[in-house]
């Protein structure tokens, strides 16, 4: 107990390859330090927690490395390694500077830079929060950073960049830390939560992804209070209770009551919402994400934009089939109105409730129909006599031959047999565009289920043009599941936090792989050299084994595969990057020749 770390310092990176999120940075310095072209001043600049300060101290072990690795890590073998890894090393000195911002704290560390290292080649300064540096420091702090001695190199890290003098910047190589992924920080917690024997589901671990908002150390310090309130078993429900997370389910009851024009319904849900100390301008955000989420669900290209687990999106492909276009649009357009009205309002309550009714307003075209709740009673008298009177009529299907019976009645009764006649083609009718109606929007197989279809939806296409479909489903063996991208890639870091102490080597490099879907049960795994090609190979036969019984699916196949010399990652330069962009439009050259622009 009294030995506790908490899981931010404990699975702090201690390599390159182990830093998430950030594998152009890393892959840069890499090979800066392999080619020998170091610079003498670096400035890492990004968002909090994720990863500046990390890869500050791992550049800094490296380049003193005695005997550093063909891949451009550190051995940690050595007595500069070891040193540093006792934090005992003289070569590297931290400076925090939001309390050692004077100009005499710089002054001391000026005279401390003249001092060659004892071991290894470089002293390395890693000034963190150095935009709290004040204007006489920074003066002080300028003439050595231009020209410091050849075994001093100093790295400075901030959250704030704007905040530096241009003289500081101009002075060091700067790199842009990026915010993290949510699929990746998922992977990163889901490699941590088998380290620690700790079982979480998904849809979980993507809501503290999602409220981590980029940042790996604010996503393992949410992990950890989970862990304490839960006991080590972490459920979507007990994250959103610990987190005062509002729920997916308010979401989509919402949505299916302002589909049925049912507007008390959903006032009193909202009242529900507000009774749970949630704000309204939270409620109406997330309504509007909501919607965007479905937009994106109805279209298998879009589907990769949905940042939610599996089962979640599941429930959102099932509901955006019920969703047409013009009513997600007019509703994405309400409630990004009424978010930015949410503020200057005074009667905000009244805001989002209004917001609601206009909501429940809407036909399947978009467009608001007058009369409050006169949508519900138009809609009634259609579905409800229909009910028992449509369904029984496509049943009985050799109907044709009650012709008979009614010539051979007397002529008394003609007006009785051409009602009867009417009413059958009107249900004909009826039927038919509602079978049209029921023709899914999007692909079920990008939604991660299943292909084979529920007893309702056999039901929907009994009709002769669905009848293919409905035996090809039957076909196919009711055991193999159609997954994702996303889904390997999932499984494939589980499966990494699953291998003994002995292997980490192998699980570190299997943490920081991504994985790419070839086909729809065929992935690969891409490796930097033929002896890993070869470990991974072997290995292959197993890790097919837990994917197939892990996605469900008997038909899953790995495949490995060297990386060419070209797929290596290099970071561009803007200079660069423009230069590529203006090769596929033309129109930015001519637009910086008329302007005159410049880079900063």
């Amino acid at each position: 107990m009294e030995n506790y770390i908490v899981s931010a310092r404990k699975y702090r990176p201690s390599t390159f390859e182990s830093v998430v999120g950030q594998r152009a940075l890393t892959t840069t310095l890499k090979n800066a330090i392999a080619t020998g072209k170091l610079a003498h001043a670096y400035l890492f600049c990004g968002p909090r927690g994720v990863g500046k300060t990390t890869c500050a101290r791992i550049f800094a072990k490296t380049i003193n490395c005695l005997h550093p690795t063909a891949d451009g890590e550190a051995c940690n073998a050595c007595e500069s390694c070891v040193a540093f890894n006792e934090q005992r090393s003289y070569n590297i000195h931290e400076l925090d500077a939001a309390s050692n911002n004077s100009v005499d704290d710089i002054r001391q560390l000026v005279e401390q830079v003249r001092i060659p290292p004892q071991i290894g080649k470089y002293k390395v300064y890693i000034i963190d929060e150095v935009h709290m540096l004040s204007a006489s420091a920074f003066n002080a702090f300028l003439k050595t950073l231009e020209e410091p001695p050849r075994h001093a190199i100093f790295i400075l890290a901030t959250t704030e960049k704007h905040k530096i003098l241009p003289t500081i910047l101009s002075r060091c190589q700067i790199y842009d830390f990026q915010r993290i992924g949510v699929e990746d920080t998922v992977a990163h917690l889901a490699y941590v939560a088998s380290k620690e024997g700790i079982t979480a589901e998904p849809e979980a671990l993507n809501v503290i992804a999602l409220k981590a908002d980029g940042g790996m150390r604010d996503a393992l310090s949410i992990f950890d209070q989970v862990v304490s309130f839960t006991g080590g078993n972490i459920t979507y429900q007990s994250v959103i209770e610990n987190l005062n997370v509002l729920d997916y389910e308010y979401y989509f009851r919402l949505t299916d009551q302002l589909l049925e024009h049912r507007i008390s319904d959903a006032l009193l849900l909202f009242n529900e919402v507000l009774n749970k100390g949630f704000e309204g301008s939270h409620f109406i955000t997330g309504l509007a994400s909501h919607f965007r989420d479905l937009l994106v669900s109805k279209d298998p290209v879009t589907l990769p934009l949905l940042e939610v687990g599996a089962g979640i999106r599941q429930r959102y492909g099932e509901q955006a089939k019920k969703c047409p276009l013009p009513f997600l649009y007019r509703a994405m357009k309400l409630c990004n109105d009424c978010d930015l009205n949410y503020r200057s309002s005074r009667n905000k309550r009244l805001l989002v409730e209004l917001t609601l009714i206009q909501l429940g307003q809407l036909n399947p075209e978009g467009e608001e129909v007058p009369g409050g709740r006169s949508p519900q009673p138009v809609i009634k008298p259609i579905t409800t006599p229909q009910q028992p009177a449509t369904q029984p009529q496509p049943a009985a299907a050799p109907q044709p031959a009650q012709p008979q019976p009614t010539q051979a009645r007397p002529a008394a009764q003609p007006s009785q047999a051409a009602q009867t006649t009417a009413a059958r083609v009107a249900s004909v009718l009826s039927a038919h565009k509602a079978e049209e109606k029921k023709i899914p929007v999007m692909n079920k197989g990008g939604l991660g289920i299943s292909i084979k279809h529920t007893p309702a939806e056999e039901k929907a296409y009994e009709p002769a043009p669905a009848t293919v479909p409905t035996q090809v489903a039957e076909a196919q063996p009711q055991e193999d599941y159609i997954f994702n991208e996303r889904d390997v890639n999932y499984y494939w870091q589980e499966y990494a936090g699953r291998l003994p102490h002995e292997q980490v080597a192998l699980a570190k490099r299997m943490q920081n792989m991504h994985l790419t879907l070839l086909n729809a049960t065929t992935f690969e795994a891409v490796v930097d050299n033929p002896i890993v090609a070869k470990d991974f190979t072997a290995l292959a036969p197993a890790i097919q084994d837990y994917l197939r019984t892990r996605l469900k699916n008997s038909k899953v196949t790995m495949s490995v595969r060297v990386s060419a010399a070209e797929e290596k990652v290099r970071a561009y330069s803007r200079t660069e990057q423009f230069q590529m962009m203006m090769e596929k439009n033309k129109a930015l050259k001519e637009l910086q020749d008329e302007f005159g622009l410049e880079f900063a």
